[in-house]
């Protein structure tokens, strides 16, 4: 990106806006000595809230600041978080919008930035802080508070949030807003709305506001007091368990992940956000955890006495709705650097930075290692998952039939490389990939699971690929999500983009209708197809192209018929120098027989009472499963 022209020397008379640009264009991130742009670009979408505002700043600046074009005010946040989370959150990219429908489509993606603790910058337009008409196109009247807009539906999703109503007030603003964005333990969506009159207004401004400043991102130390308590509980463990989330990959810590496990023998499993913390073949990796984990790590998980739980938020698919850690006497220690984190499961906490944490309870548990027969059991077990993924990937035939959807992971797989980045976010496809994916490098897994939030996986791929130029970006999407927000394939064909898109093709939402059927819906709207004389959603399916429609946003597609097809299109894809989509139609669920699963829990509630025969047995089931159910305290 482009280094910034010099700060100006004195004060200089600016726009609000111009004035906020030229800030951004100044400020940089460093962490273990590198040294980097923490806004590189932003992306926008123009109305009549910002145009002559930011808009015109980044014509005025256009030397400094890069502009990129979105079609979706969500998507463009996808986007932006795609590149912070490629970017080890050193980075991210501004978004832009108008006041009203703009500034509200933000809401998705804000949401998704603060649930992953992903930065992103949010710039909406507002209504005029001057009030020279009530109301103004697209002001929202609320009769109890005047000084009440739209924006106000960012705040309970962002980590930061302010309205900059006088030019002044942007330099606390501003700088509160870098400080958030790079706090490895408070970061998200940072909202700085902006009136569309005061974006305009013209202010003397400091110079000291345009030097250059470089926030380093911190690794604190965990207490020593926290550490050893932890080491001592590890220590007297017999069957330990290290669970690795998001936060081993945010902080840079695979390596000594990797090296805390070899010392101790201690196994490893991932939430989705972790996997890829080690390679899929690392004798210590156990596989994922939890509702869309592997057999042998929830196994490991029921019968451990001791958890490690390193960078996660164990969120409910990770505990198995607390079911999964079955052992009586099982405790936890919760190394996070959020305090909030570290404490849950009423875990011996040890807050501090993941990478500096794992190297000091590595150095506390010198010459410890848990019993030989507990670490060859895992990797026998890890072993026999192994021969159940090949076995799920390979052909059931000659290739000449319609693939399944496991199928398409086998071919991929069979593929990639290292280099290759796979996306995705919603479906069945988080499932598949958590329990059946073999990471080849420890950025290759990208699955957006906090949110799970249909519609991310193309803009974040586009997000993905500017922050790792080169490399192929792979994103799976099945045709619920394509039909969510496809619009970013536009504008990857507008940057020349070489995104890869894998369109599956199944007819419906596959995952919901799965879920629908084991509580008790029977599938109830979950199918793309059309009405049938009942009234319900089972006639032939709907005539819908998608291939079609990604042709005419002027993607290159590759439909594959068959398995055969299938292959050769993904090997045409990756090979490919511009935006290439392939289609497939993939053979329904009900048709095949299912992937191995991890027989792991999710409380999705039954309706207590029914007539239907599907609901009564799936809320007997229930009653069962939950009373599995256990708060560690």
């Amino acid at each position: 990106m482009n280094t910034p022209h010099s700060a100006p020397a004195g004060a200089r008379r600016l726009t609000t806006a111009q004035a906020l640009i030229a800030f951004l264009a100044r400020q940089y991130t460093e962490r273990d000595g590198r040294r980097r742009r923490l806004i590189p670009a932003v992306w926008g979408i123009f109305g009549h809230g910002n145009v002559a505002g930011v808009g015109q700043a980044l014509v005025e600046y256009a030397d400094d600041m890069p502009f990129l074009q979105g079609r979706n005010e969500q998507a463009m946040v996808h986007a932006a978080v795609g590149f912070a989370r490629q970017s080890g959150r050193l980075a991210t990219h501004a978004v832009t919008t108008s006041i009203g429908p703009g500034a509200t489509n933000l809401v998705t993606g804000a949401a998704l930035a603060t649930v992953n603790r992903l930065p992103v910058l949010l710039l909406p337009g507002d209504t005029f802080a001057t009030r020279p008409a009530d109301p103004v196109l697209q002001q929202l009247e609320v009769p109890y508070a005047g000084d009440v807009s739209v924006n106000d539906t960012l705040r309970p999703v962002s980590a930061y949030f302010d309205r900059i109503t006088r030019p002044e007030a942007l330099v606390p603003a501003a700088l509160a807003a870098m400080r958030v964005l790079t706090d490895p333990a408070a970061t998200g969506a940072v909202t700085l709305a902006l009136p569309q009159d005061v974006q305009a207004e013209a202010y003397d401004w400091p110079a000291e506001f345009f030097a250059e400043r470089t926030w380093r991102v911190r690794r604190p130390r965990p207490d020593r007091a926290e550490l050893d308590a932890a080491a001592e509980a590890v220590r007297a463990a017999r069957r330990p368990l290290i669970v690795a989330g998001g936060g081993v990959r945010h902080s840079a810590a695979e390596g000594e992940l990797a090296a805390l496990a070899e010392a101790t023998g201690i196994p490893v499993a991932f939430t989705q956000a972790g996997k890829g913390a080690l390679a899929h073949d690392h004798p210590a990796n156990a596989g994922g955890i939890g509702h869309t984990g592997t057999a042998p790590a929830n196994a490991l998980a029921r019968d451990a006495d001791l958890v490690l739980c390193a960078g996660t938020r164990l969120t409910d698919f990770t505990t198995a709705s607390g079911t999964l850690f079955a052992h009586p006497a099982v405790r936890f220690t919760g190394l996070n650097i959020a305090g909030p984190d570290a404490h849950k499961q009423a875990a011996l906490p040890v807050v501090g930075d993941a990478r500096e944490g794992l190297r000091a309870l590595r150095q506390a548990l010198d010459g410890h290692r848990v019993p030989a027969a507990y670490a060859d059991a895992c990797r026998a077990g890890r072993e026999r998952w192994e021969e159940q993924v090949t076995a799920a990937y390979a052909p059931t035939g000659p290739g000449g039939g319609r693939p399944t959807q496991t199928q398409v992971l086998g071919a991929l797989d069979a593929l990639v490389t290292g280099e290759d980045i796979v996306v995705n976010a919603a479906g069945s496809l988080p499932g598949d990939l958590h329990r059946l994916w073999r990471p080849r490098s420890t950025d290759q897994y990208h699955v957006e699971y906090g949110y799970s939030c249909m519609g991310y996986e193309i803009p974040a791929a586009v997000g993905v690929a500017l922050a790792a130029p080169g490399r192929p970006v792979w994103a799976l999407v099945g045709d619920g999500t394509y039909l969510m927000n496809p619009t970013e394939l536009v504008t990857a064909v507008q940057e020349g983009v070489p995104v890869k898109v894998v369109i599956l093709q199944n007819h419906g939402y596959a995952s919901i209708g799965g879920l629908s059927e084991a509580v008790g819906g029977e599938r109830f709207g979950t199918a793309y197809r059309h009405r049938a004389a009942d009234g319900g959603y089972t006639g032939a399916p709907l005539p819908v192209d998608l291939a079609a429609n990604a042709a005419s946003l002027g993607m290159r597609v590759l439909r594959a018929r068959t398995l055969r097809d299938l292959r050769e299109a993904l090997a045409e894809a990756r090979a490919a120098t511009v935006p290439t989509c392939v289609y497939t139609e993939t053979e329904t669920p009900d048709t095949v027989s299912p992937p191995p699963t991890g027989g792991a829990w999710w409380d999705v509630p039954v309706a207590e009472t029914a007539t239907r025969a599907s609901a009564v047995r799936a809320r007997a089931e229930y009653d069962r499963d939950a009373a599995a159910r256990r708060r560690h305290l």
